[in-house]
């Protein structure tokens, strides 16, 4: 149950593509993306009203890395590229958390992990194809965007806090205010919302973003950035799913190995590690304590 609850905010996120082209499609994604934080942010403090449980600085901090600065590099990632390209970049978060916790903390990656990131990045480039078409630009905005989550999700998980729906909230609404200058600047004025995309909006606030949010920082809380980073690969596959039941899309055989791969990642993730595994980490831990003397 525990690790259902987790995989509610990829599994959640992964259906953004499919509502958007079914409801959306006339509007900015700029706005959009205000339409998802702010309403959410606001219905969760209406329901939880609360003081931000972290000091306000590190508050808005989250709120520009998570929420702010994450849509925007994304939006700018999916107008300079194809889909599937900037989904496979985002697919190299278990990969950039493990990147991180090298660098910020010298804790080398196991090679479980490690095997197991790359392994999913493979299933993700199989179930996506993308294309050699990259925009240099492009590529960094998806990359960075994926920087920002694996830091914050870092600092998430090293502040202490036990009101999540709080810290949740607050960060969607601070995130979604400092993104009302950015998507006037680039799209005009606010639209109004037409009765025909209710339903879209509906789910964007509801479940992909009020409860997709706090259910991923809850997984933070209770499994890790490693654990929830190999769960995010579930976020395209979910995608492309929805994508053949809802929008008329169509997998190849290719496609489907892709997602066979990235199920057996996750499947191998609750294996414990072998022997091998074991033996091989006490030989290198045993190599670095000698490389030190």
């Amino acid at each position: 149950m525990p690790l259902l609850i987790a995989l509610l905010a990829p599994l959640l996120w992964g259906s953004t593509y499919a509502v958007v082209s079914l409801y959306l499609t006339d509007y900015s994604p700029y706005w959009v993306a205000v339409w998802r934080a702010l309403p959410a942010g606001l219905l969760l403090l209406l329901l939880h009203p609360r003081l931000p449980p972290l000091p306000w600085g590190k508050q808005f901090l989250l709120a520009f890395c998570n929420i702010t600065a994450f849509f925007a590099l994304l939006f700018v990632a999916a107008f300079r590229l194809p889909g599937a390209v900037a989904g496979t970049l985002g697919a190299t978060l278990p990969l950039v958390l493990m990147l991180l916790a090298w660098l910020q903390d010298g804790t080398r990656p196991s090679l479980k992990w490690l095997l197991l990131g790359l392994m999913g990045l493979v299933g993700v480039l199989l179930l996506l194809n993308p294309s050699a078409n990259l925009d240099p630009v492009g590529v960094t905005c998806a990359l960075l965007a994926t920087l920002l989550i694996g830091q914050s999700s870092r600092w998430m998980r090293r502040w202490p806090v036990n009101d999540l729906l709080a810290l949740t909230a607050w960060q969607l609404l601070l995130g979604g205010l400092m993104l009302i200058p950015l998507a006037w600047w680039l799209a005009g004025p606010m639209p109004l919302p037409r009765p025909a995309s209710a339903p879209g909006l509906l789910w964007l606030i509801l479940l992909n973003t009020a409860l997709g949010y706090w259910a991923w920082l809850w997984g933070l809380k209770h499994h890790g950035p490693e654990v929830m980073g190999m769960l995010a690969l579930t976020n395209p596959m979910m995608a492309v799913s929805l994508g053949v039941l809802m929008v008329g899309e169509t997998l190849d055989g290719r496609q489907w190995l892709g997602i066979g791969v990235i199920l057996l990642s996750l499947f191998l993730m609750k294996l414990p590690a072998r022997p091998f595994f074991k033996r091989w980490q006490a030989r290198r831990a045993s190599t670095v304590q000698c490389d030190k003397a």
